[in-house]
Order: C-alpha cells, then structure tokens, then sequence
C-alpha cells in the first residue's frame, strides 16, 4: 500500500473513532435522560443498575477519546515522517 493510501486510510479511520466517540456520547446522554426521569418514577431496578451502565459507557467514552488522540498523533508523525505533505500538493 503506498504512503498516500494510508494516510487515507487513517483518515478514514480517524473519522469512524470521532463517529464512534459521538455515538457513545449520544448512549450516555440517553442513559442521563432515563436516569433523570426515574428520579420521579423511582424504579429500584432502573436504580440499581443504570450507574453501572453510566459508568461503563463513560469509561469507554474515556478510552475512546484517548485512543482517538493517540492515533492522530501517530497519524501525524506518519504525515511528517513521509513527507506527505509534498505528495499531496496540486502541483506535483
């Protein structure tokens, strides 16, 4: 695979770990939303178990977003180790 594929590739990738990320940020609004409404319901089932679900979900938000940084750094210096942006100009 050429060094301009993959950068591509990571791009790409780079823009499902941002969708994913978003994704799980609209779960864990839902999971506030349904909390905030047992509050006047006061199911112990809910109760008990949807922190848990809370806590889960924001954790993977976490490593997410870690991993997300992450693979934009490695993105980036694969960006500047291969001179890549010299083969992307719209003069060569």
């Amino acid at each position: 695979m050429e060094k301009l594929q993959q950068l591509q590739l990571m791009d790409k990738i780079l823009r499902e770990l941002d969708d994913l990320k978003n994704s799980q940020t609209a779960v864990l609004k839902k999971i506030a939303q349904v909390e905030a409404d047992n509050i006047n319901l006061g199911v112990d089932l809910l109760s008990d178990k949807l922190p848990d679900i809370h806590e889960e979900v924001d954790s993977s938000i976490t490593i997410m977003s870690s991993l997300l940084d992450e693979f934009k750094e490695h993105r980036d210096k694969f960006y500047a180790d291969n001179k890549l942006s010299e083969a992307e100009s719209p003069t060569n």
